[in-house]
């Protein structure tokens, strides 16, 4: 089992403020679990295990967000440092997942203390709003990326700082019942997130194209790859679109119509 060395502990530590920023900003995926395990893996030199952990926890994200400021699993710090954790100790990704879950559940205590932390810039904003200072509000707004950087940060290099420590502690302390029921739990993440984002879907209104995808992925054999299921839904979806466009298309010249009829 080997160790970290600084400068992937450096390069890891940056990537976390990055998608920090990329997270409550532009969000262009940087933040997201299969980003950041995928990278990691990369720079590890294993990057098949990052894509599995990173596509696990990423199908676990589905449907979540922080609505009205709610905070959700950190799954960035827990990406990483699961996916390190896995390549570290030379285990399959479910030992990465097992790690990862927990981590981004604990550190949810973390975000909220980076947010209650970021109230002093807030507050320091509006009396400088109130004076008409806009460059102290823009200042105080960048500062208060600060703490919020630091709730992610510090267990990051906590965490790979003393890697082969904590897998050590692991691996002597933790029963394997108790691995292994956080790899059967861990497994059952990626239908927990599609059954949240179907939540939000209009599934009643479209379940026969839910009900043609599980037909392909269940009585297929295993023939059927989760890509080919995926553009077949998409062709089901074009279908639909052209159909309601072309209809919609007729309704308007069916108004133009009635509306030359009136004028003559």
């Amino acid at each position: 089992m080997g160790q970290l060395s600084s400068f992937i502990i450096l390069i890891l530590c940056l990537y976390t403020i990055i998608g920090v920023l990329d997270q409550i900003s532009i969000q262009i995926g940087i933040y997201s679990p299969l980003f950041a395990a995928t990278f990691t893996g990369l720079l590890l030199g294993d990057i098949k295990s990052g894509l599995l952990i990173g596509a696990t926890l990423q199908l676990a994200t589905l449907g979540v967000a922080t609505y009205g400021g709610a905070t959700v699993p950190d799954y960035l710090s827990g990406a990483i440092i699961g996916t390190a954790y896995t390549i570290l100790s030379g285990k399959g990704a479910e030992y990465g997942i097992a790690i990862a879950v927990p981590i981004g559940l604990l550190l949810t205590q973390l975000d909220i203390l980076g947010r209650m932390s970021n109230l002093v810039f807030q507050h320091k904003a509006d009396k400088y709003a109130e004076k008409g200072d806009y460059k102290g509000v823009e200042m105080c707004n960048v500062l208060g990326i600060i703490p919020w950087t630091l709730s992610r940060l510090i267990p990051v290099s906590i965490g790979l700082i003393f890697g082969d420590t904590v897998i050590s502690t692991i691996n002597a302390f933790i029963p394997n019942w108790f691995m292994n029921g956080l790899k059967a739990s861990g497994s059952l993440l990626p239908a927990m997130g599609i059954a949240i984002l179907m939540r939000y879907l209009p599934l009643k209104k479209y379940f026969p194209y839910f009900i043609i995808g599980f037909i392909a992925i269940a009585f297929s054999g295993g023939n059927m790859t989760v890509l080919a299921v995926a553009l077949l839904g998409f062709a089901f979806a074009s279908l639909h679109y052209f159909k309601v466009k072309e209809k919609n298309s007729k309704n308007d010249s069916n108004i133009i119509d009635d509306e030359i009829e009136i004028d003559s």
